[in-house]
């Protein structure tokens, strides 16, 4: 096996964790090849416009600041490559990593695969995503200003959601398919006690009503059997993200819903493999703090493998004996300046 055919790390994802990770590597002189599937730039690719990351204060589409994130990582040296990883092979090191048609080598990996929101799978519901229909409140929410909204979803998540687009809509319509909620008893006070909130029990949403852009929802009341239009004007899925981490199952440790953890700073429970963005954030799931961990990620995986290549030389080969014997960092290490 040559040297010259095996990179510093392998990034897995596209997204804001993905490219700013492949900024800070291939600016550290890391060989940095960037895996980033076929459908790549994240969720921001489905975004209209972006207003709250930092530096563009008259916002940004979606998918022109992903394009930004892509230049910039090419600009200091990381390869592309559009193909989705197929399977891994984390066992020893190098790294192995397939996909359709090519096989790559790696001495550190850094998972940012992100994850995927959950959808109904109604008729118009992805004709009419970033046209008023949203899977997140925090990112799309201030486009509503005075408007009415409708939220679908019963748990934690929907309640968060409801509560803060009050701050901007005339009114909410919460639809839940059930006669109660299954979110925390706190959060289900906090949404019936609200006056700009309206409960829809027993209720499902059979289509999305628009043509350019979000005028109704179509909801059944699933007791009577009665379908009428409830007129809004945006429209917001929450019932849950699926983290995309399926071809890690049975290698990289996970909560029991996916989410990928992490064991020292981003470090999984494989020595030498990282993990940054909504592929472990179950909580905030924005491209900033994303971005942030994208960051944290290159930082690590860079200073692993010089302290990997210290102990190599020494020859404590065995990885997980690293892990384990690693010195924590000093107050003056700990800082990086970009």
């Amino acid at each position: 096996m040559s040297e010259s055919a095996v990179y510093d790390v392998a990034i897995i994802g596209s997204g804001p964790a993905g490219y700013t990770a492949a900024i800070y590597a291939a600016r550290a002189n890391m060989r940095t090849l960037v895996l980033q599937g076929e459908a790549f730039g994240g969720q921001l690719m489905i975004t209209s416009e972006v207003e709250n990351y930092p530096g563009f204060e008259e916002g940004i589409q979606g998918p022109e600041l992903m394009d930004k994130f892509e230049a910039q990582a090419r600009r200091f040296g990381a390869e592309m490559v559009p193909q989705d990883v197929e399977r891994v092979d984390f066992s020893q090191r190098p790294f192995q990593l397939w996909t359709s048609d090519g096989h790559y080598l790696a001495r550190s990996v850094i998972v940012a695969t992100g994850a995927s929101a959950k959808w109904l799978g109604l008729p118009n519901e992805q004709r009419l995503q970033g046209r008023g229909v949203s899977g997140c409140a925090t990112c799309d929410g201030p486009f509503f200003r005075n408007k009415a909204l409708a939220v679908v979803g019963g748990g934690d998540t929907a309640m968060e959601e409801a509560l803060f687009l009050t701050k901007y809509a005339s009114e909410v319509h919460l639809i839940h398919r059930r006669d109660s909620f299954r979110a925390s008893k706190i959060m289900q006070q906090r949404v019936l006690d609200h006056p700009k909130i309206t409960i829809h029990f027993d209720s499902e949403v059979e289509d999305v009503l628009g043509e350019q852009s979000v005028e109704g929802v179509v909801v059944r009341n699933l007791k009577t059997g009665a379908a009428e239009p409830l007129p809004v004007q945006g429209f917001f899925v929450a019932i849950g993200h699926q983290p995309n981490t399926g071809i890690f199952r049975g290698v990289l440790d996970m909560n029991e819903v996916g989410y990928l953890k992490h064991v020292e700073h981003t470090m999984t429970n494989v020595p030498g493999v990282f993990v940054a963005g909504d592929v472990d954030d179950h909580r905030y799931r924005q491209a900033v703090t994303a971005a942030g961990e994208g960051c944290r990620a290159a930082i690590d995986a860079e200073r692993w493998l010089e302290m990997q290549h210290a102990v190599d030389t020494t020859s404590v080969s065995d990885p997980r004996e690293y892990g384990q014997t690693r010195p924590a960092a000093s107050a003056e290490t700990a800082t990086n300046p970009a």
